[in-house]
């Protein structure tokens, strides 16, 4: 396994180095401050390899966005295919996210103990088991326990690349290598939108799918032979050798991670914007578009095309701007919450529930927004907590926005099915209208979290 550098410690307590430790710039150099890390800590190299080991790690983000946002191209033929209403299609998805959610915190355990590079290859097994059995599944049980264990593996990724990422590159690159891991991960949902879809007109469902949990083997095979989780030089020669200091225990190294009112306000800020986009782009879009809107299911997979292509590009500027200061934090964050409820109430105010072109295409670009600022919540997280705990500090702020997104999809079904006549083969765009309203609540709750918290964040920083 590759040693790390110890971390710098007073003069009469000086640890000694572990094998999942990492430096220690975040906790000295807030992410985006530029501030410089104390003298005799190792710093992360940066360059080539750093690129290379973020790329091995990202494709397995990658191909997990491809298992997570299948079922939203496929919403319609599930519905069909095992003979269920709007409700149960929703559980689908909120079955996946809440696996997600629910694993973030022990996969940010297993994370800073294991390391990232097992993590990983845990998940593609996972992800590949869940799809290849949702594949063959032809009845509703099934297929929603193998939505499951797909969510599972899903939630092992990002968190990791996060922690490569972290090991491999300074601090002040944090914040641009995590957009840019998310902007990777749009790379897989433009997959899902312009291939996935095409193939499950044209091949069907199980040929789809399987194709899908196929991909696993080289991703697999990739991550077990070239993935380097840390640089294999990096430990400082200059710290003497003690006793290796105990590591926390679960319960403490946890309520560490909460205690911290970045930690927190991270995770609100990445619940408030991230659930809107998330929500549409799951499961909601696609037949919003087509039973709502009356358009064809290439007009709609354009639409959630432009969803992804804006998701990349807010993903690209927003990370060069925190890259250069990270006052540009909040500002982000209360600019994407603001438009993103305006662009919402205006749609759904249009007359007659049947809002213009120009208009869905709008709302569609400010929803690209929000996967890009969730990233924000990590960002707070990361500046904020000692290197040793990063891990489950990143698990802690990314059950926010799956928590929300899971809270909407629940949402969002059960509304449908109680303003539609029983019996109803679609959903009216007055069904749809209202129900869509049932995004509000979380955005104001979560609103209202984030600027209590940003205050106390204010007054532990003076």
């Amino acid at each position: 396994m590759t040693v790390e550098p110890a971390r710098s410690a007073p003069p009469l307590s000086v640890p000694a180095p572990r094998a999942t430790a990492e430096p220690a710039a975040e906790p000295a150099a807030p992410a985006g401050t530029g501030v410089p890390a104390p003298a005799g800590v190792a710093v992360p190299p940066g360059g080539r390899a750093a690129w290379l080991a973020w790329s091995v790690g990202v494709s397995v983000y990658v191909l997990a966005v491809i298992h997570r946002t299948s079922l939203g191209v496929a919403g319609l033929d599930a519905a069909e295919r095992f003979g269920i209403g709007a409700s149960a299609l929703s559980t689908f998805s909120i079955l996946q996210v809440l696996v997600y959610a629910a694993m973030q915190v022990p996969v940010g355990l297993l994370v800073d103990r294991f390391g990232p590079r097992r993590v990983l290859l845990l998940g593609v097994l996972l992800l590949s088991t869940g799809q290849l059995a949702f594949a063959f599944s032809s009845s509703f049980a099934p297929a929603l326990a193998s939505r499951a264990v797909l969510g599972c593996g899903d939630a092992m990724t990002f968190i990791s690349v996060l922690r490569i990422a972290a090991r491999w590159f300074p601090a002040a690159q944090n914040p641009f290598v995590a957009q840019l891991t998310g902007l990777a991960g749009m790379g897989g949902n433009l997959v899902t939108t312009v291939v996935l879809a095409q193939a499950l007109h044209s091949e069907g469902w199980t040929p789809t799918f399987t194709a899908i949990a196929l991909l696993g083997v080289a991703v697999f095979a990739l991550v077990a032979l070239f993935l380097k989780e840390a640089p294999a030089a990096a430990v400082p020669v200059v710290a003497p050798v003690v006793a290796p200091v105990a590591r926390p225990g679960i319960r403490r190294q946890v309520l560490d991670c909460w205690r911290e009112p970045g930690t927190r306000l991270g995770l609100w800020v990445h619940f408030t914007t991230q659930f809107p986009g998330n929500a549409f782009g799951l499961l909601w879009g696609m037949p919003y578009l087509v039973e709502a809107q009356g358009m064809s299911r290439g007009e709609a997979g354009g639409l959630l095309t432009l969803l992804v292509l804006s998701n990349m590009s807010c993903g690209f500027l927003f990370g060069r701007l925190l890259s250069r200061t990270a006052r540009a934090r909040m500002p982000i964050v209360v600019t994407v919450i603001t438009t993103t409820g305006l662009g919402w109430a205006l749609v759904l105010a249009w007359p007659g529930g049947h809002p213009p072109m120009w208009l869905l295409i709008g709302i569609i670009l400010v929803m690209g927004s929000n996967g890009p600022a969730s990233l924000v919540g990590l960002d707070y997280a990361r500046s904020r907590n000692p290197a040793e705990r990063l891990g489950t500090a990143s698990g802690i702020v990314n059950m926010g926005g799956f928590i929300g997104t899971m809270i909407t999809l629940f949402g969002i079904g059960v509304l449908l099915d109680a303003l539609s006549p029983a019996g109803a083969e679609s959903y009216s765009a007055t069904a749809f209208r209202w129900a869509f309203c049932w995004q509000y609540i979380p955005l104001a709750v979560g609103t209202a979290m984030i600027l209590r918290l940003r205050r106390k964040v204010i007054a532990a920083d003076a």
